[in-house]
């Protein structure tokens, strides 16, 4: 399939869901399997089509670097429970979208490249449309329960962190020592949690030029 043409697929099925109300669909994936990239084309193609499209990705609800690193700069476990405030991501986004929501919404509340709280004002999210939000974990119990449709994209660490390394100058050994919390940590989810499983949508997201809905 043509990334193009998948594109076009991934939107039929996201159109199918919409009705009344704000549909919620949350792109999982490793570091460096392409979510936000995949996200902004996507909503863009929504857009097209005339949906209202709210954009947003779990990178605006990091916790405070302190909070963070608690656990240690190396540590998996850190990188998996501290890394973002998932309380502040319901509070401020996904609850006030849902049926019984308030409807007024913040994006997001922190930059971790400042480590800066951001005074980013409430905005009315309107009567329907679709959010379309990228991140890692977004299968973990905390949000599972939030996406209305989930895409999860699988992509082999070597390719993810290929792509890291050619966007960041990191090293593309997914096993070297400067990799070591966030492979561990990856790893970690993706055994415990088993995203491919709960994902209403898998993508084979290898190949960018030749991406395939395996599942959904």
């Amino acid at each position: 399939m043509t990334p193009a043409g998948f594109l076009a697929a991934l939107a039929d099925r996201v159109a199918d869901r919409l009705g009344p109300g704000i549909l919620k669909v949350g792109i999982d994936g490793v570091d460096g399997a392409g979510k936000t990239t995949l996200a902004d084309r996507l909503g863009e193609v929504l857009q097209a089509r005339g949906a209202r499209v709210i954009r947003a990705s779990i990178d605006g609800f990091h916790n405070p670097r302190a909070l963070r690193y608690a656990r240690g700069k190396t540590s998996p476990e850190g990188f998996y429970k501290d890394s973002y405030d998932l309380e502040a991501l319901k509070r401020e986004l996904l609850d006030p979208l849902g049926p019984r929501g308030s409807g007024r919404i913040r994006r997001a509340i922190f930059d971790h490249r400042t480590d800066q709280a951001l005074d980013m004002p409430a905005e009315s999210a309107g009567r329907s449309g679709v959010l379309v939000f990228d991140g890692i974990f977004l299968h973990r119990p905390e949000l599972r329960m939030q996406w209305d449709l989930s895409i999860f994209l699988d992509v082999p660490f070597a390719q993810s962190y290929s792509r890291m390394a050619t966007r960041d100058g990191s090293d593309p050994d997914p096993e070297a020592a400067t990799n070591r919390r966030y492979f561990l940590g990856q790893s970690f989810y993706l055994k415990a949690v088993a995203p491919q499983r709960l994902a209403h949508i898998v993508v084979d997201y290898a190949d960018l030029e030749k991406p395939r809905i395996i599942k959904g």
